[in-house]
């Protein structure tokens, strides 16, 4: 059922799976759940919600820019969405997941081994401390985000990564009407520009999600990002 829920999915928005990778996507939905009842990842557990929700919610993205060859880093990445799914349909692209918590690195390695996807990169680290790493710092092409922070706080934990020139897409719903427009500001502060939004329906639910694109134009000021303390008390 996961392989016709995604070949179909994927055809209505535009783009094509083979079955040998909606084979590879069902491999990992199975370790998925089977983490899932040990270790909190993901609400969502069913079969063919987690192809719709998870799987076609993240290669949605390869309609908003082009990933080949591009390095990638998907920040608080928890599960490995939309990272892992970009990189099943995109071989090409270099990632990094990037999540706060150990076991959800964990995880993301055992995937990764599993599945024997080469080029992946699993890291143990907070976001405002690893943007300060010169091997990390402004070198990204793509910056990716599905986590629920408000916008501006994630166009500081995520922008810094990212290199003149390059992205950051940031998936939100679609009454995040108000939070865009509040984050434009910060945006700007960083050396980018909230160049456009792209709504987009979900293949068999009926449900309606937003990726901002935020295009970077000038390295990010030294001093961002700031503590995340200081980051959530008072937000650019």
């Amino acid at each position: 059922m996961m392989n016709e829920i995604l070949i179909k999915g994927a055809l209505e928005m535009g783009l094509q799976i083979t079955e040998t990778v909606a084979g590879t996507f069902q491999r990992y939905y199975e370790l998925l759940e089977e983490k899932n009842r040990v270790m909190n990842l993901t609400a969502i557990t069913d079969e063919d919600e987690a192809a719709a929700m998870h799987f076609l919610d993240s290669i949605v993205l390869l309609n908003m820019t082009d990933f080949r060859d591009k390095s990638v880093i998907d920040i608080g990445s928890g599960a490995g969405f939309p990272g892992l799914p970009l990189k099943l349909m995109e071989p090409s692209l270099s990632l990094t997941l990037l999540d706060a918590q150990q076991k959800r690195i964990g995880f993301l390695n055992e995937v990764c081994a599993k599945l024997e996807m080469k080029d992946v990169i699993c890291q143990h680290a907070r976001a405002e401390e690893a943007a300060y790493r010169p091997e990390q710092r402004g070198i990204y092409d793509i910056a990716l985000s599905r986590a629920v922070a408000k916008l501006n706080i994630l166009c500081e934990l995520c922008l810094p990564f990212v290199r003149p020139g390059g992205q950051f897409i940031a998936m939100k719903g679609a009454d995040s009407d108000s939070e865009i427009a509040e984050a434009a500001e910060a945006a700007e502060t960083l050396g980018a520009k909230i160049d456009q939004c792209v709504d987009y329906k979900l293949p068999f639910k009926g449900i309606t999600h937003r990726a901002v694109l935020i295009g970077k134009y000038e390295a990010t000021p030294d001093t961002y990002p700031r503590r995340y303390a200081r980051i959530q008390k008072k937000p650019l």
